[in-house]
């Protein structure tokens, strides 16, 4: 008896721990109180957007006609590219528009964190916006970023990203659930102080608080919580909009999600002693949003192995019933390219490419470069 209370106790606390940083943070998160910002009077200031590009040809034509309309929107906004060696044509369109865009090239693969701190290094702007090649921002999202720099504690903002085509496969729709999931949590971050952590699609900083790290580190990442550490608010203007289309195949995004986990627990490692300076809503945030998540993966299989070790014990007939069960799912929802069952085996499939990509990191093992998903 008291083994099977054990048992019990253990797969409910797996529960709560994957259920966590998706339902019992948020719900903490609506009962902490606002924490308003005082904009002052006075100018906007300016602005250099920033965006490293490899093999990106595909997706230039329409990325350039995007900057032209922020350009002539913007007319004092300053543009620059890096391109990480690209194999295609992508410099060879950017170079085309060297009215619109200043190229800078890399020396071959270098990685976009090497990249972006040429490009950091080099803008002249106040405030650096940085986005994504594969990315395009919506006609007035520039002046919603900038706005929020109205209040001098704010040392970053970030915008919200809009992914196009969720209803192409099960793999996409899962990720726009996710992502759906994602901006509320930062809205809510936003709201009762600080947002832990910016994505690459859409966000901004004051070129002041811009810090130096290794080309090993995830940017977006690392750049976003220096403002958190410096003792500035990292807000999140929901109203500046970036678009962006999901990755379709499983494969691709099994891959990105391997990538993008080695780097942030690479980048958690090498932002360890900052982190543990922080004031200790900051730290809550954290690691609601972030640690637990990484291992959810292993909230998962040690709940499994609890649930099928109950079950054997409670009965062998519902232990089979319920291995049985598990093998159904698993085996429609690979076989579907939609509906709860491939829904489902994505999710999972989520889960074990980001312990996968922490595991490797904590062997050692990272990530520096990177290619766009084909399935785009």
């Amino acid at each position: 008896m008291a083994t099977n209370l054990i048992l019990g106790a253990v797969l409910l606390a797996c529960l709560v721990a994957v259920a966590w940083p998706f339902l019992f943070y948020p719900l903490i998160l609506r009962m902490l109180q606002t924490r308003p910002e005082q904009p002052t009077a006075g100018p906007t200031p300016s602005a250099s957007l920033l965006f490293c590009a490899y093999n990106e040809a595909a997706a230039m034509p329409e990325k350039l006609a995007n900057l032209a309309m922020l350009k002539a929107r913007y007319p004092s906004l300053e543009i620059l590219a890096f391109d990480d060696g690209s194999s295609d044509e992508t410099a060879a369109l950017i170079e085309a528009k060297g009215d619109l865009v200043t190229l800078l090239r890399g020396p071959g693969r270098s990685g976009k964190a090497h990249g972006m701190k040429q490009l950091a290094a080099r803008a002249t702007g106040e405030v650096l916006i940085f986005t994504d090649a594969n990315v395009l921002l919506d006609e007035d999202a520039i002046g919603r970023l900038l706005a929020r720099y109205a209040d001098p504690q704010v040392g970053g903002v970030l915008g919200s990203l809009h992914y196009v085509g969720e209803g192409e496969s099960a793999t996409a729709s899962v990720g726009s659930l996710y992502w759906r999931i994602e901006e509320r949590l930062k809205d809510e971050e936003s709201r009762t102080g600080n947002v832990q952590g910016a994505d690459g699609s859409i966000f901004s900083i004051r070129r002041a608080l811009y810090p130096d790290f290794p080309d090993s580190v995830l940017d977006d990442l690392t750049v976003s919580m220096a403002v958190v550490f410096a003792g500035r608010r990292l807000v999140k203007a929901k109203d500046a909009i970036a678009r962006e289309r999901l990755v379709t195949a499983r494969k691709d995004e099994y891959r990105r999600k391997v990538r993008i986990a080695a780097r942030s627990w690479h980048t958690h490692r090498y932002l360890s002693p900052q982190l543990r300076k922080m004031r200790t809503l900051d730290r809550f945030k954290y690691t609601s949003r972030k640690i637990v998540r990484w291992f959810g993966g292993i909230f998962i299989l040690v709940g499994a192995v609890a649930a099928g070790t109950l079950a054997m014990r409670i009965s062998p007939m519902l232990y089979m019933a319920g291995g049985l069960a598990v093998v159904a799912v698993v085996w429609l929802g690979l076989r579907s390219r939609g509906g709860p069952f491939a829904a489902l085996v994505d999710v999972l499939i989520a889960y074990a490419a980001t312990l996968q990509g922490v595991l490797r990191a904590m062997t050692g093992r990272t990530v520096t470069t990177w290619n766009p998903a084909k399935s785009r």
